[in-house]
């Protein structure tokens, strides 16, 4: 059996839910999305659900573009425990996953595994640039006609977690692409792609930039208070193209402690076992090796934040340059 036949085979009802993670962004939806259309072809209906927040206007953009139903957990009252759900873009035990009251029977990601294993079934690639090119793949190898709809939501979600084919890039991304762009509809994915940034980001923006240290070659800022999880990410993204900086750790204050973001030019510097190594006993984190996440509990004063801060930019610093060597 091929992959998709290996899915269906392990779901036992005519209706599943679709999960991502909790702060769900373009690869995630389009996986969610791609997976849906792919069910309903083979008779069996889902609801794509969450168990957080999208707080990027630019996400609830696409989602409206694309006339896709999502929904977050506490809109789903009915969902019983004996209800199979479909893990995408994420794995069961990270902590962007929240429970939800059904059973989680089948994992369909591109990230590192966290060695949680028991579903019945699991697509878990970590090679692979983006979930959509996964899903995608779905459609080529079961024959399956692609409407425009899922195209342009497959194409966008491979674009923005490859940042335009340039990160993380395999050969299944480059092949999905080329067969995903003559059936997308381009003037949406460019509509989206120039809708980013909300006026309150600038802010987020000039925190960064007024905090930003570079200590050789790997550049620390700050984005302030409550910072949206993808806008994290996004300014991480563009602290990688500062002159001679390979490395960039952007973080932000939640109330419940803080999130990073990381990005590495070099795969000899592999962010997501850097984030693991250098938040351990602080925190976790993970990822890939040009792109990766972490958290850290917090709930001391200022004086303590600095010293957190501070100690957490040594270890970086350290790790990284051992890494490296």
């Amino acid at each position: 059996m091929n992959k998709l036949e290996e899915i269906l085979a392990n779901i036992t009802s005519t209706h599943v839910y679709i999960q991502t993670h909790n702060f769900p962004d373009p690869d995630a939806i389009a996986s969610a999305y791609g997976l849906q259309r792919l069910l309903e072809v083979k008779g069996i209906q889902s609801t794509i659900c969450y168990n957080g927040r999208i707080d990027r206007v630019s996400t609830i953009r696409m989602i409206e573009e694309l006339k896709i139903n999502l929904y977050n957990v506490h809109e789903l009252s009915h969902m019983t425990k004996e209800d199979e759900i479909i893990l995408v873009d994420s794995q069961k035990g990270n902590i962007n996953v929240g429970d939800m009251n059904g059973q989680i029977i089948i994992c369909i990601d591109h990230h590192p595994s966290n060695h949680v294993n028991n579903y019945k079934f699991t697509d878990i690639r970590k090679e692979i640039g983006a979930c959509a090119s996964i899903v995608g793949e779905y459609f080529v190898e079961n024959e399956i006609e692609m409407d425009t709809l899922t195209a342009t939501a497959l194409i966008y979600g491979l674009k923005i977690d490859t940042a335009n084919l340039s990160r993380g890039v395999s050969k299944t991304d480059l092949d999905m692409f080329y067969y995903l762009y003559p059936k997308c509809d381009m003037d949406i994915v460019q509509k989206l792609e120039h809708s980013v940034l909300q006026i309150e980001d600038l802010h987020a923006y000039a925190n960064a930039i007024n905090s930003i240290e570079i200590k050789d070659g790997i550049s620390f800022a700050n984005t302030g208070v409550d910072c949206p999880e993808a806008l994290i990410a996004n300014i991480s993204d563009f602290m990688m193209s500062i002159a001679n900086v390979y490395l960039s750790v952007v973080y932000a204050r939640k109330a419940e402690g803080f999130k990073l973001s990381v990005r590495s030019k070099y795969s000899t510097c592999d962010a997501g076992e850097l984030c693991k190594i250098a938040l351990e006993h602080y925190g976790n984190g993970g990822g890939h090796a040009h792109m990766a996440g972490g958290f850290i509990p917090f709930n001391g004063n200022k004086l303590e934040e600095e010293q957190l801060i501070q100690k957490i930019q040594e270890r970086f610093l350290f790790y990284a340059e051992k890494m490296s060597s």
